[in-house]
């Protein structure tokens, strides 16, 4: 029997489908081409500080382009300042008034609004030096903090405000710190002789890194630019100043010896000293080598923290940790992981804290020594929707959750009752919603917007989501070019595993014709959002897709040709692709994938792997800059070996695919910087030097002066002549197919 209600649907989604390419193709005939020079004029925002109130948002405005000039050879040069310029703005959100604090290309390394919300201070890089600058918003002008004395301002800064506003804390360098640093450097970049002793405790990039972390914390008075010391030269993180303004407190750590696994090797404390004392610690937690990961309630004088899948909190003064969750009691009896809890986030009056076990959330009072479920995980968290915590709203009744479906492009914000266990849709739609923030007081909800197709602006909205503002426009023109669409695609790998894909559409498109595509990989995939490389690829008549897979620790290679090869059968299955013209790329992770891939099938026409590795046997001492990183990457992270060489070597070589150059028929392009730093060009070379030995199709493009990336990360010539030979490579390869 014929399925009527189906047959209705298909009609009716091929009529809907009908009519928005007919619209689309109409919208875009007067369109113009987004070209390689468009995607580097693509502006971003920035925001990282705003008044307790909401009123100013302040952040940096950069594009593309104001990352092109970037020597990658000195990098972990302690000399060196990368020139990532930017413009220092503010944003009034009730008026949409935006003022320039800085003007593009300038470096800015940090700011922050003083608690009255009428200044802000900010680093800037001028004259060879980091300097302190003072923004007032009632004269609108910034004036320049003549520090009385000889050390520089750290790179590395945070700046925090007294409560009374009158000095902010921030780091300096000693006065030695940069010709010991440029010693250590030089010896290993220049020598002339240059010795790597494993009797060392730490390795030679590793020791340099560590020195580059090395700061002196000080309090800078703002009107009298004097300064007091308050932490003398170490290596500090999480500092911060208790809300009544009296103590600093902080992480001290102190590397001990190199560790290859991700832990160990640096012994970790938390200290905290009063402001008017600085010479007297307070120790909160003793030097171990367990990293210390806390959280501190709004007055930062107390902290909470998990341990043995318990909760703990602690203040201040207090001596030892208190336990607060509960494994006794016939509430947590009932929850299947016996009881095993995660610290979430504190309540804003600092007299609760959230905790998480497998099946949902706690509400622990602390004065009240109590523990109650306040709201159910769903059984299979797969298949519902995605909801996080941003705002537990001042009167401790509600959460303000971001929601996400996991079935389709259904986003927003949605609020929870924690009493009636309810929700209330606030803002649901197709659109894509980001970088959630709101203002101290709670009365602003700033966030980033996009239709899912073009790039991000900052919007703002009160907590009903009834007034809401767009604040940015920072890419007006993009009205006028070609820009792709995007379709959510759900297909099922070889195992049977249900993945999401995102597919871009030709600008041009035509129903019912089929076009070449191009995929881009790296891990998974299901949000959308404007992406300069698939508008390229769409730009250039050609489908994009970005496909998942399904990663398997010590199978890695497995899940290319599993799911990717299943994602493109789905899109030849649905009409829209011609099987003949299926091009792949990848950068990094996704370089290495592409590599990979093409050794264990030949249905692509062309391959491109842009700074990826190819051996990851050789790959594990090629980047000395990063330390030990290759080794953990393998054995622990992203590359999912799981193992070391030594105990699976078979595996190292089943996830190199220079191992299997011989099985590759694909014609495959080559590109990489000679400047990176993180997946060297010699290990991409070992492909190029392997197939050519074989006789295969291959072209290896080496950017002399870019880095990880290649030429997307080089100079503006090099950025758009790789675009230019990655299309021409894929054009090529496509109408060969057509004579074949």
């Amino acid at each position: 029997m014929f399925d009527n209600h189906k047959m209705k649907t298909n009609h009716m989604r091929y009529l809907a489908l009908y009519f928005f390419s007919f619209f689309f193709i109409a919208a875009n005939a007067q369109k113009t081409p987004f070209t390689s020079e468009d995607a580097l004029n693509v502006k971003s925002f920035d925001y990282s500080s705003m008044t307790d109130d909401g009123l100013w948002v302040a952040g940096t405005i950069r594009s593309g382009m104001d990352r092109k000039d970037v020597d990658h050879f000195r990098f972990a040069d302690p000399s060196y300042v990368a020139p990532y310029t930017s413009e220092l703005v503010i944003i009034n959100s009730e008026t949409g008034e935006i003022r320039t604090i800085s003007p593009a290309k300038s470096i800015i390394n940090a700011f922050e609004f003083s608690p009255d919300g009428k200044k802000l201070a900010y680093v800037k890089y001028e004259d060879d030096r980091y300097r302190l600058f003072l923004y007032d918003l009632s004269t609108d002008k910034s004036k320049l903090m003549d520090i009385k004395d000889e050390r520089s301002i750290s790179p590395s800064n945070e700046i925090y405000w007294t409560k009374d506003n009158t000095a902010v804390i921030i780091a300096l360098r000693a006065d030695d710190w940069l010709t010991i640093g440029d010693s250590l450097y030089r010896e290993a970049t220049v020598g002339p002789i240059t010795v790597y002793d494993g009797n060392e405790p730490l390795l030679k990039w590793e020791k340099i890194r560590y020195h580059s972390s090395l700061n002196e914390v000080v309090k800078v008075d703002i009107r009298s630019a004097m300064i007091t010391d308050i932490l003398p030269e170490s290596r500090y993180d999480d500092v911060n100043l208790t809300e009544n303004g009296d103590t600093i407190t902080f992480i001290e750590y102190n590397p001990k010896k190199t560790a290859y696994q991700r832990k160990g090797g640096t012994d970790y404390g938390l200290y905290a000293i009063a402001l008017d004392n600085p010479s007297e610690r307070d120790t909160l937690i003793a030097p171990s080598e367990k990293r210390i990961n806390i959280s501190w309630d709004e007055s930062k004088t107390h902290f909470a923290y998990t341990d043995s899948s318990h909760i703990y909190v602690q203040s201040i003064g207090q001596s030892k940790p208190t336990k607060v969750s509960f494994d006794t009691t016939e509430i947590s009896k009932k929850d299947t992981m016996d009881a095993k809890f995660s610290f979430m986030r504190w309540r804003h009056d600092g007299k609760a804290v959230l905790a998480s076990s497998k099946t949902g959330y706690w509400l622990i009072d602390i004065d009240q020594n109590t523990m109650n479920k306040v709201y159910d995980l769903p059984e299979d968290p797969d298949e519902a929707p995605s909801r996080s915590i941003i705002h537990w709203s001042k009167d401790g009744n509600s959460w303000f959750m971001a929601y996400s479906a996991r079935d389709k492009w259904e986003r927003g914000m949605v609020k929870y009752d924690i009493d009636s266990r309810t929700f209330t849709d606030l803002m649901l739609d197709s659109n894509l919603y980001s970088r959630w923030r709101v203002s101290k007081e709670g009365n602003q909800f700033f966030y980033n917007f996009s239709d899912g197709n073009l790039p991000n602006d900052l919007y703002v909205s009160d907590p009903g989501f009834e007034g809401t503002k767009q604040l940015t426009d920072l890419n007006p023109w993009i009205s006028t070019r070609k820009i792709t669409r995007t379709e959510l695609v759900k297909y099922r790998d070889v195992d049977g595993n249900e993945l999401n894909g995102v597919l871009y559409y030709p600008v041009d498109y035509e129903e019912g014709k089929k076009y070449p595509l191009v995929c881009e990989l790296y891990e998974t995939f299901f949000n959308n959002g404007y992406r300069p490389s698939m508008n390229m690829v769409a730009n250039a008549g050609y489908f994009g897709f970005r496909p998942s897979v399904s990663l398997e620790e010590g199978y890695p290679g497995e899940a290319w040709i599993k799911g990717v090869t299943s994602g493109i059968n789905k899109l030849i299955d649905m009409g829209l692709v011609d099987e003949k013209k299926l091009g792949v790329h990848g950068v990094s992770y996704g370089g290495y994938a592409t590599s990979l891939l093409i050794s264990q099938t030949d249905r692509f026409a062309a391959a491109i792997n842009i700074s990826g590795k190819t051996n990851i046997i050789s790959f594990l001492g090629d980047s000395p800059k990063i330390g030990t990183r290759n080794y953990a990457a393998a054995e622990v992270g992203q590359d999912r070996i799981g193992v070391s060489l030594w105990e699976a070597p078979l595996k190292y070589i089943n996830t190199s695919a220079v191992m299997f150059a011989d099985r590759i028929k694909t014609p495959h392009l080559l590109l990489t910087g000679e400047g990176d730093w993180n997946v060297t060009a010699l290990n991409t070379r070992e492909l190029y030097y392997a197939m050519r030995r074989l006789g295969k199709d291959v072209v290896w493009v080496n950017y002399q002066k870019a880095g990880h990336g290649a030429g997307y990360n080089g100079s503006a010539t090099d950025y758009h002549d790789q675009w230019k030979r990655m299309l021409e490579w894929y054009k090529k390869y496509f109408d060969k197919a057509d004579e074949e």
